[in-house]
């Protein structure tokens, strides 16, 4: 099994949701930092990512924060990571924070974790990494988007093989679980001249 040292984590930088989410990303902060799991996010204070971000540090774990100026020029950098890495744009963020990172859970958020997630499974699909995606779809918020994967299944649009390009669970104690699992090996079966 490979070392998983690094988790990066999407989710949504709203603090006007729902108290479960909020105890979600508590829940996964608190439990990475315990497992001695860095924590790797977009270097945000305000919602899910502060809360996660927090209860990090709170445990005693090493936190990874990546910012693009534009977003931190409106001060919401959150200022007491262990690192935190101003770069020039959305793509450099999303780049390093993949680099940076031997997995990925994605909690609820909106458009800009839509956006993360659904790269990160395209790149997975496309071949351009092989770490664990994990979705978790705490108190049922992903149903939505799950039922739209399904539908590009149904309609040809989505390979079915696909499916296994992430795990989905419903609350953080089951992500790290998932977060565990390892391929398994492809078998070369030996050609033979005849």
């Amino acid at each position: 099994m490979k070392a998983l040292n690094s988790v990066c984590v999407y989710c949504g930088s709203s603090s006007r949701v729902a108290a479960v989410h909020k105890e979600a990303a508590h829940m996964l902060g608190d439990g990475l930092a315990r497992r001695g799991i860095q924590l790797v996010y977009g270097g945000g204070r305000v919602g899910l990512m502060g809360i996660a971000a927090d209860a990090a540090l709170a445990a005693g774990g090493q936190v990874v924060g990546i910012i693009p100026e534009h977003i931190q020029s409106a001060e919401i950098e959150h200022t007491g990571l262990t690192e935190l890495h101003v770069v020039d744009s959305m793509h450099t963020r999303k780049r390093m924070m993949v680099d940076r990172a031997d997995a990925f859970v994605v909690l609820p958020g909106g458009l800009g974790t839509l956006d993360e997630a659904f790269e990160i499974l395209t790149w997975k699909q496309l071949g351009l990494h092989d770490k664990p995606v994990v979705i978790a779809d705490v108190d049922g918020y992903w149903r939505p988007l799950l039922g739209l994967i399904e539908h590009t299944v149904a309609q040809g649009f989505t390979q079915p093989a696909h499916r296994a390009l992430y795990t989905v669970v419903d609350d953080v104690d089951d992500v790290f679980a998932a977060l565990a699992y390892e391929p398994e090996p492809t078998l070369k079966i030996p050609t033979q001249k005849l």
